[in-house]
């Protein structure tokens, strides 16, 4: 009976010992992989790369488009508009007929003036012919020195009366000539201010119309005047027209490249700041008088200078930082100075190196030590629009 106890009692205690055995070899491990926290999931971003090249440094102020000319067409005389000869709008040339003044009184003045000269120069002819008949008769003793000094007289007074009735005949041409209202330059008519029908004179406030030139065109932007240093200096080191770029009011379109043509010769002391004038081509006439443009004035290049797009530079409590992807696919943060932000790319002064690869959107889910993942293709393109659809209207 002893003998069969000990025996159930081996028996039991063998079976929790390899019971035990078992549970700490299989199940224990097992229970502890599940109890222990899995690893966050990797967060999707888009990246970039730091690029090298040579970098145009710019100096950005906001300016105003003003016509290259401009000028109201006034009339020199007082007269009835007969005709209107130019469409409102309309590109004109130098020259062009824009209306007609009635010029019946004024061909009147020219037939009358004419009709005078006429009638002086017959006069003439006969006082010069009695001329040399009393000059021969005074010659032989048949006339008095009295009857020659007078016909001289008379030749003499008609010859000036001839002179002046010429001025009057060119003074009523010249009157003539104004009943044509002509473009003084090539440019676009605006808006007809008179009708026809109606009595223009050289007193009528707004003219015909004014016409502006617009192609070339110019700009005058402001700078702050600590600026002014840097562009003289890179004027006496190119010995040309430093170049100009106008872009739209939101940095998106380029409008036209054009030529500084003036530093203006005082600093504007009320704003501290310098007015420069540029010069465009305007073929394409996207650039309109009175324009407001964003313009961006080139003085230096930045040689192998490193870009990377400008969202991915952000703005912490210690300035300017990007995330950096590391070789493990996790990100950190670092410190970055930004020389300009121009065309959506940033200059980097310090903080990267070249071929490094940043996070350019989907910086709002990172922190450092953070896993990634990036995203390609469509995919990205996708995350950015999202991102600029969420973003916060400044």
């Amino acid at each position: 009976m002893n003998k069969n106890v000990i025996t159930f009692a081996a028996l039991l205690a063998a079976s929790i010992a390899g019971g035990g055995l078992l549970y700490f070899r299989h199940v224990y491990p097992l229970e502890r992989a599940s109890a222990a926290p899995a690893p966050p999931p990797a967060v999707s971003i888009v990246a970039g790369v730091v690029t090298q090249h040579d970098v145009p440094i710019y100096l950005s102020g906001v300016g105003t488009v003003i016509a290259y000319n401009t000028d109201v067409v006034r009339a020199q005389i007082q007269g009835q508009i007969i005709s209107i000869n130019f469409t409102e709008g309309q590109t004109v040339h130098a020259g062009d007929l824009l209306a007609q003044i009635d010029p019946r009184p004024y061909q009147a003045l020219i037939d009358q003036y004419t009709g005078n000269l006429e009638r002086d120069q017959a006069q003439l002819i006969n006082a010069q012919a009695n001329l040399t008949r009393y000059t021969t008769l005074g010659d032989k003793g048949w006339a008095t020195p009295q009857l020659l000094e007078t016909q001289k007289a008379q030749v003499g007074q008609l010859q000036a009366a001839i002179k002046a009735d010429q001025a009057l005949v060119d003074a009523a041409k010249v009157q003539l000539s104004f009943t044509r209202l002509t473009s003084p330059i090539d440019g676009v008519a605006g808006i007809r201010q008179i009708d026809v029908g109606n009595i223009i004179s050289p007193s009528s406030t707004n003219g015909l119309v004014v016409v502006t030139q617009i192609d070339p065109i110019s700009l005058i932007f402001t700078l702050p005047e600590t600026v002014l240093p840097q562009i003289q200096q890179q004027q006496q080191n190119t010995k040309a027209p430093l170049g100009v770029l106008a872009y739209s009011q939101d940095d998106t379109t380029l409008l036209d490249q054009g030529v500084l043509g003036l530093v203006n010769n005082e600093i504007l002391q009320t704003t501290g700041s310098i007015q420069l004038k540029a010069n465009f081509v305007n073929k394409s006439r996207r650039l309109w008088p009175g324009q407001l443009v964003n313009a961006r004035l080139l003085v230096d290049t930045r040689h192998n200078g490193l870009t990377v797009a400008a969202s991915a530079v952000q703005q912490g409590p210690s300035g300017a930082y990007v995330y950096v992807i590391n070789s493990n696919n996790t990100v950190e943060n670092r410190p970055v100075k930004a020389a300009q932000v121009s065309g959506g790319q940033a200059l980097i002064d310090s903080g990267l190196k070249a071929n490094e690869q940043v996070v350019v959107d989907g910086q709002y889910k990172l922190q450092p030590g953070t896993r990634v993942t990036m995203l390609h293709g469509k995919a990205a393109q996708e995350a950015i629009a999202q991102t600029a659809q969420q973003a916060p209207i400044p």
